[in-house]
């Protein structure tokens, strides 16, 4: 059996290395995601919601993982086209061998700014 941590971290690495594809396969397909943003429901809905950031993502560096028998947790810094240092933080629930819920916490504002900004010099 694949601890939660493992899977969490291959999809963390799937992702931050534009291999959304690959990580489609940690997701199971009714996944529950709540972010700023709000909640999405479905991994369909999720990929329309992280595969676009993980397109503008330079690097990734995990600073801390941890888990247990049913969940995993990391906290990362990221550098992206648009916001230098743009950390975050990710809860997953893992249920057989795949990721059935995740709450990402991350600042919207830097984002939101850099837009503005972005807006202003069209």
């Amino acid at each position: 059996m694949t601890k939660p941590l493992d899977v969490v971290l291959a999809y963390h690495q799937a992702w931050t290395t534009q291999d959304f594809d690959r990580a489609m396969t940690y997701l199971a397909a009714d996944l529950v995601c709540h972010a700023p943003a709000g909640r999405l429901e479905g991994a369909e809905a999720f990929r329309a919601f992280m595969e676009p950031f993980s397109r503008i993502l330079i690097s990734s560096r995990i600073i801390g993982a941890f888990g247990d028998e049913t969940a995993a947790m990391l906290i990362y810094d990221t550098s992206t086209h648009p916001v230098a240092d743009a950390p975050g933080a990710e809860f997953h629930t893992v249920r057989d061998g795949k990721i059935a819920e995740l709450r990402i916490i991350f600042d919207r504002l830097p984002f939101e700014q850099a837009r503005a900004v972005h807006s202003d010099r069209q």
